[in-house]
């Protein structure tokens, strides 16, 4: 219902209580401004209600990239280590290889060095096509704790080895950028 209409269908009583035929253009002036007034309270309102409408829905869109690129992170961090298990249980066969090679380089028989050279590179090969790095760790470096584990110390044979790493006993690796095996030092002191 139209507040004109409300205000046209009253009479004004009067202070004595009789009854007055109402003044027109007052009363329609008043039922226009409230008009006016409820239709901007009710346009401000609707407003108000869309602005926190878009407000939600970036909110949810951007939250929903934001899960998409981290299950997306996740996944090609799954696929790069999916492997780890099978290159941390064949680690202990490749360090074979590599003392077996010592000792068959001892003697003279070159077809047989010449053999397990063969199939020592090929299974180190195929570890790292895999993704598998060895931890580059030498004789005379610094010993650095996130890349290496010292087992013991020993004296230094010389000043220049004091507080570094004197001999590795087992090398260490890595898959991508983590490391699955640190590599066995002696630290000389």
């Amino acid at each position: 219902m139209n507040i004109k209409n409300i205000f046209k269908n009253k009479k004004v009583m009067s202070t004595d209580n009789t009854e007055k035929e109402p003044i027109e253009t007052g009363q329609e002036n008043v039922a226009n401004e409230l008009e006016s007034a409820i239709e901007l309270t009710v346009e401000e309102q609707l407003q108000e209600d869309l602005a926190k409408e878009k407000d939600k829905h970036l909110r949810l869109f951007a939250e929903f990239e934001n899960y998409k690129k981290r299950t997306t992170k996740e996944r090609m961090d799954l696929y790069k280590t999916a492997n780890q298990e099978v290159l941390v249980a064949m680690l202990p066969v490749l360090d074979d290889f590599d003392r077996a090679l010592v000792e068959i380089s001892k003697s003279d028989d070159e077809i047989l060095l010449k053999g397990v050279e063969l199939i020592h590179d090929k299974l180190r090969a195929a570890l790292m096509s895999k993704g598998l790095e060895e931890v580059d760790v030498k004789i005379g470096d610094s010993f650095d704790a996130d890349f290496a584990e010292a087992i013991t110390q020993i004296p230094a044979p010389s000043d220049k080895l004091k507080g570094k790493i004197v001999d590795v006993i087992e090398k260490g690796y890595k898959l991508g950028d983590r490391v699955i095996r640190f590599p066995k030092v002696i630290l000389g002191m």
